[in-house]
């Protein structure tokens, strides 16, 4: 009974309407004044930050905030394929025949998170790394290989939880929830960053102005307001490093596996 409810009431509270709502609220002046209160709430590392507190005009601009030149290390080795985001894994492993098995209980098909696009095929039987950003993490998106873009894509959708009871409890949340997908070409093979929305996610937003050709590290995107990205690499493109696993914390730029070489 309790789940039910629990789940009835955030299908009522994943509508477009409200997340516009706290978007609004959040990039307005009356905002401010919760900047402190935010950062204390959830453990946020202000020292970091680029800027001082009161420097942030919005609750919008502190969450969506860049960090000081130097407060994250890049793995600059060629063949390094690095977290694009500071994040909880829940989620990793080989995708099988086209499906993602097993992320908080429930399986996802390859074809349904990259809304059937003819780029499937090549990720079929790749891996997979589904990164969850708290409140309490930085929440950029940056390049995790170096590369030329390929192709974008927004997908509209929900606004759903992505956090523990979300993906366990809400059906198939990864490829329901709203989109922005990003498939970059680097030497020997492609990977897909699939940016995926989230309650109270006003929108994902790309860092302007658009470029083709980006180095690893580089400011690609961000979230307002909490989300997870789902990384992919195609079949045979990349290996795991020994400890990549479930629960385990990663910060942008460190080294999540060894991409294939030509």
């Amino acid at each position: 009974m309790t789940k039910w409810l629990l789940r009835s009431m955030t299908e009522l509270s994943s509508r477009k309407w409200i997340s516009r709502m706290t978007g609004r609220f959040a990039q307005s002046p009356a905002s401010r004044r919760l900047i402190p209160r935010f950062a204390r709430m959830y453990g946020i590392t202000i020292e970091e930050a680029e800027k001082q507190l009161h420097d942030y005009s919005t609750l919008n601009e502190f969450f969506t905030r860049r960090l000081k030149p130097g407060a994250r290390t890049i793995d600059t080795a060629p063949t390094a394929l690095v977290s694009p985001v500071d994040a909880l894994i829940t989620g990793c492993g080989p995708i099988e025949q086209g499906t993602i098995l097993n992320v908080k209980g429930q399986d996802y098909t390859i074809e349904e998170l990259l809304n059937r696009s003819p780029r499937m095929e090549n990720y079929k039987n790749g891996y997979y790394m589904v990164l969850y950003l708290s409140p309490t993490d930085y929440h950029r998106i940056h390049t995790p290989v170096a590369g030329t873009i390929v192709e974008r894509e927004h997908v509209p959708g929900k606004v759903y939880p992505v956090n523990e009871f979300g993906l366990r409890h809400m059906r198939r949340v990864l490829s329901r929830n709203e989109r922005l997908i990003t498939y970059m070409r680097h030497a020997g093979a492609e990977t897909a960053i699939v940016k995926v929305g989230a309650m109270n996610v006003s929108s994902i937003k790309y860092v302007l102005p658009l470029k083709e050709r980006m180095e690893k590290g580089e400011d690609l995107a961000y979230f307002e307001f909490g989300s997870t990205v789902v990384l992919l690499t195609e079949d045979n493109s990349f290996f795991p490093r020994p400890d990549m696993k479930t629960g385990l914390k990663v910060r942008m730029g460190e080294k999540l596996g060894t991409l294939a070489t030509p």
